[in-house]
Order: structure tokens, then C-alpha cells, then sequence
């Protein structure tokens, strides 16, 4: 086995970096100080990640296929790993309970709870080990005003924030606090594409849409992500907090 290259005093994962919550976690944790080893579809191609990380200080893409994968290179690389953010993204496709597609189900299922939990898993065990992680999953706030239509992408949804409050619990005698997230109305192109938000007609649904009457910023899940992981408030675990801007 080779030896581990010396830790930066911190270090985080995020998945799915370039997508949903992806972008404001990498910027937050980079500012805070991490070296944020980032995982993406995109990344298996040297010249994407050797553009990604250019402007980009502690931001290190890395060539791992799965979310997991990115996990077990952090921990080959650095010898260790502080916070990982489950950034699960998959299409919120309208499908109807009575047009029910059981391969489509699986598909969304592998992507939005499958894979968080399979990232929980491999994550816990050096977590336990050392006695102190941090792990949030950012699932989905739709789960608690379903729309017609989409039953399938708020069920699993739900099902993540559950499993982020269930491994919570068994994980917190080792240190290791675990979170979901839970966003609606959050600025990414890939649920809230600036091309039908950012217009007036846009802005204008969004005010009688939601109390803070905009979407929430990348800065803003960063910063929530940074403050989640920094060990200030560790007795705050097992949480789905919803990032709605009064929404929820």
C-alpha cells in the first residue's frame, strides 16, 4: 500500500461538483481553508479537470467514476477525511402513479438513495476510526409539498433525508455527525436554469412563490455547508434543514 501524501489540515469531498449544491459547497470549503477533493462525471477527462481547477486554490478534481470512489481516493491520497457532501443529482421527470415506469424508478432510486448511503458507508468507516467527520447529503425539500406528477422524485428524496437521520443516530457515539440539506428554490442550472428564473416574468413568480421572494445563492449552501462541517456546534446532528427561503 502506498503511503499517504501529508494531509492539508483539512479535507473534504464533494460530489457531483460542477451540478445542484456542487458549486457553492466547493467555494465555501476551498475559502474555509479545505483542500476539497471533487468528484464529476466530466472529471474522467484530464483536460475538463485540468480547466476546473485552474483559478480554483484548493480545489483538486479527481478521476474516480462513482461518488464512493471519490471517498476511498481522499482517504488514499491524504490519509484522511474531514467532510464529505453527498451531492446526489438526478431529473425530477414527470411520471404520473398510474404511468409508474419500474426501470425509471430504479434508475432515480440507484441515483438519489443508492448512492447517498453507499457514500455514508464508505465515509463512516475512517470517520469512526479517527473519531470525528462530518457528512451532509443534499437531498430535496419537494418531499414535504409533493406535486402532482412527481411522486417518484419526492419519495426518494425523502427516503435520503431519512437515511441521513437514521445514520445520525448510529453514528454519533463515534464523532461523526451527519445532515441533510434540503433545498428548494436553490440557484443552479440544474433544477433553477437562470435562462427561465433570471428573467422578470421569473422573478416575479418567485415573490409570490416564497417569502424571501429569490432563489438562494451558491454562497449561501456553502456557507452552510462550511458552518456544518467546522465543529462548532457538533451537538446539531441528525437534522434535515430546509434551505427554502421561508418555503417550508
Amino acid at each position: 500500500m502506498s503511503t499517504p501524501t501529508p494531509s492539508a489540515e483539512r479535507v473534504a469531498v464533494v460530489t457531483h461538483a460542477t451540478r445542484y449544491a456542487g458549486p457553492g459547497s466547493v467555494e465555501g470549503l476551498r475559502k474555509a481553508g479545505y483542500t476539497v477533493l471533487c468528484h464529476d462525471e466530466d472529471f474522467l477527462d484530464e483536460a475538463t479537470r485540468t480547466a476546473f481547477e485552474e483559478g480554483r486554490d484548493g480545489a483538486v478534481a479527481c478521476d474516480a467514476k462513482t461518488p464512493t470512489g471519490a471517498v476511498g481516493q481522499a482517504v488514499r491520497r491524504y490519509g484522511r477525511v474531514d467532510l464529505v457532501v453527498s451531492n446526489d443529482v438526478y431529473p425530477a421527470r414527470y411520471l404520473p402513479v398510474d404511468q409508474a415506469d419500474p426501470a425509471e424508478l430504479r434508475r432515480a432510486a440507484e441515483a438519489l438513495l443508492v448512492t447517498p448511503a453507499a457514500v455514508i458507508a464508505k465515509a463512516a468507516a475512517p470517520m469512526k476510526r479517527r473519531g470525528s467527520g462530518h457528512i451532509v447529503l443534499m437531498t430535496s425539500a419537494a418531499p414535504l409539498r409533493p406535486e402532482t406528477g412527481f411522486s417518484v422524485y419526492s419519495s426518494l428524496r425523502a427516503g435520503a433525508s431519512a437515511y441521513a437521520r437514521a445514520a445520525a443516530r448510529e453514528l454519533a457515539p463515534h464523532g461523526v455527525t451527519v445532515h441533510a440539506i434540503a433545498p428548494n428554490f436553490l440557484e443552479s442550472e440544474t433544477y433553477y436554469p437562470e435562462e427561465l428564473w433570471g428573467t422578470d416574468e421569473g422573478r416575479e413568480k418567485l415573490r409570490g412563490l416564497l417569502p424571501a421572494g429569490r432563489l438562494g445563492t451558491a454562497q449561501e449552501i456553502g456557507d452552510l455547508v462550511v458552518f456544518l462541517g467546522s465543529g462548532s456546534a457538533d451537538f446539531l446532528t441528525g437534522d434535515v434543514i430546509h434551505f427554502t427561503g421561508g418555503w417550508a
